[in-house]
């Protein structure tokens, strides 16, 4: 049974022109949002109470402020994030124009939580995010996730971890990972350097159970499967498939979670057999130009 929106006028939910295709919207209100002509697009207004906080979730992430109620600025008392996706797991939203719309989130561990890429920068989320408890680690996935590092490790009283090949997007971090070899951040909690979408990419994985993957992953959902940006790769699609040979039987998790693309939750023997035919399907891959418009979202 659906459940009304609340009474008063009604809100005209709309997408400005300022959207920058960055898919949040479209993961967080997936019957509401589509892509179209290289960005999104509001499908209806939603129906009932459930699909008005979809869009609440998909206005407080946007990074670029797109998606708004007509009636007016968003009410900071609709905000659902952070917004639990399992009892150790936290989406952040509030995704940032400076980090390129990227997801990000906090896992909790015996010693605090950890925090995978930032949201935007503000006292007030930090605060918030404070107020959950110790944050020990700020983990980067890579270059382009790097801009709100130092302020939320500074406030937090975090570390910083980049790996070397992207650390002069935070020169000050004060842990770097170096290599190409699976390296351990703490008990449970792996790093895997992923040289291919950039030099110094790595993935997260924790418990193997969290695969947080940053740009390297996603799940597509025009293919309905494990994908690589491969029209988006910075540094090298070779390398990225040299990467992805290397964790095979190696990388073993049940949730992938990208910075871009869809979340996808999956047994782990599932999740093996995808990165195989993935890892096959790469070695075919030859370099090409960097071409937004060719993202198989």
């Amino acid at each position: 049974m659906t459940t009304e929106p609340p009474a008063g006028p009604p809100e005209n939910w709309f997408i400005d022109d300022r959207c920058t295709n960055c898919d949040v919207a479209r993961q967080l209100a997936p019957d509401l949002v589509r892509e179209h002509a290289g960005r999104s697009e509001l499908i209806r207004q939603p129906r009932d109470a459930d699909e008005r906080r979809q869009l609440l979730a998909a206005a407080h992430a946007c990074p670029t402020r797109s998606v708004r109620p007509g009636t007016g600025p968003l009410d900071p008392a609709g905000d659902p994030f952070p917004l639990a996706l399992a009892d150790d797991l936290l989406l952040l939203g509030h995704n940032s124009r400076h980090t390129a719309g990227a997801n990000s989130y906090l896992c909790r561990r015996p010693t605090g939580w950890v925090m995978v890429d930032t949201p935007r920068y503000s006292e007030a989320l930090a605060a918030r995010y404070a107020a959950l408890g110790p944050v020990t680690d700020i983990l980067l996935t890579h270059r382009d996730h790097a801009a709100h590092g130092r302020a939320y490790a500074d406030r937090l009283g975090a570390r910083l971890r980049i790996h070397e090949g992207d650390l002069d997007a935070a020169p000050d971090a004060d842990r770097v990972l170096r290599g190409t070899g699976p390296a351990e951040v703490s008990p449970g909690l792996v790093a895997h350097p992923f040289p291919g979408h950039t030099r110094g990419s790595v993935l997260y994985v924790v418990d193997e159970r969290y695969c947080f993957s940053g740009d390297s992953l996603y799940w597509s959902r025009t293919t309905g499967d494990i994908e690589v940006a491969e029209s988006v790769t910075w540094y090298s699609i070779e390398e990225l498939a040299a990467s992805l040979e290397r964790g095979l039987g190696v990388l073993r998790f049940e949730w992938l979670l990208p910075g871009h693309g869809d979340r996808r939750r999956m047994p782990v023997a599932e999740a093996d057999r995808r990165l195989r035919a993935l890892a096959g399907r790469c070695r075919k891959l030859r370099p090409r130009p960097v071409d937004f418009g060719a993202h198989r979202w």
